[in-house]
């Protein structure tokens, strides 16, 4: 019989969004591909879905329901590897794995940027923080995408077998790459941009988190100044109807384009001129990852995710999450000025190798191997020789 792996998250277009590299990878190895999460996506490399009725606040009583499908899927299919992902999903799938654990299956668990962090209100450290720590005991691997999550896990002694860094989810590097510069007047002549339109890009959710409201305060400090600048904001949520009327209210709405929700972001990005970012809080967000390989400086709120891609004056800037003024005046130093921007987004990409897909993959691949045959590793070692 082929061996197993059961990937588990809260709902299913995470893994859409994020892991069919290492699911494919699975396959490929003749391993049996399953996947338990909310939703009815058909996803590739998959070789059986549950539809699990999954709730992202953890204090639905759906999630009692979940819990106990979950448990007897493992009791019924025994995975030789569960791999959960987001905190309701790792929170479920770990305490459902207990049993299966003692019978050999391996429990990893991805921490996306985990709740509690510098800056975070009370409430998340103090329901969060005791979960995560407690749930520690009951996993193989804990897997940290960012430094600052790293640290945390192995300064306050989180009791998995081993605490693990790896570089996000990785970012395609052969779909997410520049254009040259003909290329790029013609690609953005062919959507109706001018060739001195200065184009500043965001992706993200309508939401208080990603803070969009910065980037357009910023905007009409400057849009006197700045006529020709343009802010691209891609994405859907509860805010966007707020947003486009701050948008009308700042004078600034001829300025700003609302995208919508969009599959095209590897089209759009090569023909902008600077990747902008405005959240309270981001574990390592691929949005950013996905500019740097196009080529882009970056404008960005300080967090710990932004914090470890941008280095403040050397592929971009760092402001604080308030600052609407300051990030004005870093929008205009880069619009005003193609050699910066030139110099900024060659060394994105320069430090965006990291990041890339077939370096994540790989990294996944020794994790997964390693996990399997219980071979000790140090992987504070690993970690500080990866940020070398």
């Amino acid at each position: 019989m082929p061996r197993k792996v059961l990937f588990v998250a809260t709902v299913d277009y995470h893994f859409r969004a994020f892991h069919l590299p290492h699911m494919q990878w699975f396959q490929e190895q003749g391993w049996e591909v399953h996947v338990a999460a909310r939703g009815n996506l058909e996803l590739p490399y998959t070789d059986r879905k549950f539809d699990l009725p999954f709730h992202r606040s953890p204090f639905r009583l759906h999630n009692v329901k979940a819990y106990r499908e979950l448990k007897s899927i493992m009791n019924e299919q025994q995975y030789d590897i569960v791999h959960c992902h987001t905190p309701v999903g790792g929170v479920l799938a770990r305490l459902a794995a207990r049993a299966a654990r003692r019978k050999g299956t391996k429990v990893l668990y991805t921490a996306h940027g985990f709740h509690f962090c510098k800056g975070a209100p009370l409430p998340n450290w103090l329901v969060y923080y005791p979960i995560e720590k407690l749930l520690a005991r009951f996993t193989d691997r804990l897997l940290t995408i960012n430094a600052e999550d790293y640290r945390r896990a192995v300064d306050d002694r989180f009791g998995a077998v081993r605490i693990e860094h790896v570089h996000g989810v990785g970012v395609n590097t052969d779909r997410f790459k520049p254009l040259t510069p003909e290329r790029k007047l013609e690609a953005r002549a062919a959507r109706g941009y001018a060739p001195d339109d200065v184009l500043m890009f965001y992706a993200a959710e309508f939401n208080k988190n990603k803070n969009q409201q910065l980037l357009l305060q910023a905007l009409s400090q400057v849009k006197q100044e700045l006529p020709h600048a343009k802010l691209l904001l891609a994405g859907v949520g509860p805010l966007q109807e707020t947003a486009k009327t701050l948008a009308k209210q700042l004078g600034i709405a001829e300025q700003v384009e609302f995208l919508g929700y969009r599959t095209d972001i590897d089209e759009l990005l090569p023909l902008c001129d600077i990747a902008v970012a405005s959240s309270l809080r981001e574990g390592l967000p691929v949005n950013i990852m996905e500019a740097m390989s196009c080529g882009l400086p970056v404008v960005a709120t300080h967090n710990r995710g932004h914090d470890e891609l941008v280095r403040d004056g050397v592929n971009g800037y760092l402001v604080a999450p308030g600052d609407h003024i300051l990030m004005a005046g870093r929008l205009k130093e880069l619009a005003m000025s193609a050699q910066q921007r030139k110099r900024m987004g060659d060394e994105s990409l320069r430090r965006v190798e990291r990041y890339s897909l077939n370096r994540v993959r790989a990294e996944m691949t020794e994790i997964y191997t390693r996990c399997l045959l219980g071979e000790p590793d140090d992987s504070r070692s690993q970690y500080h020789r990866a940020h070398l």
